[in-house]
């Protein structure tokens, strides 16, 4: 068993594709109309991931203040780097979060003002 995807709210399809694919390595799965209105079908493929990310329409016009994703990464402050000479907002620089000792862990926001996490791999016990 496996997730096929996740919703991922946006305001702008194009730019979130163009943030996801050109700043954070993910490959278009599936781009089609779904209607009338031009909303499409995009699905993303995370580099190394089963789960793809899912557009959908943001429901009001403000993102909220709770991440929502977790983005496993080899190293969370050379990806911090490298983000923020793209020009994308981090938002807490990479530290050991209180709750896991031993993971290092960061967030910044996508083009859709998404919050994210970047976070270690779990520490072996």
């Amino acid at each position: 068993m496996h997730i096929q995807f996740a919703e991922l709210p946006v305001f702008d399809q194009d730019r979130a594709r163009h943030f996801y694919c050109d700043t954070l390595g993910c490959s278009t799965v599936a781009d089609s109309p779904m209607g009338d209105d031009g909303w499409r079908w995009i699905e993303l493929g995370l580099p190394g991931a089963r789960t793809n990310l899912h557009f959908i329409r943001r429901g009001d016009d403000r993102p909220g203040d709770e991440p929502v994703l977790v983005l496993v990464v080899d190293n969370v402050a050379d990806t911090v780097g490298d983000l923020r000479r793209r020009g994308v907002s981090i938002v807490t620089e990479p530290h050991e979060p209180a709750w896991e000792p031993g993971r290092t862990v960061a967030e910044f926001r996508d083009s859709e003002g998404n919050r994210m996490i970047l976070s270690s791999a779990r520490p072996q016990p």
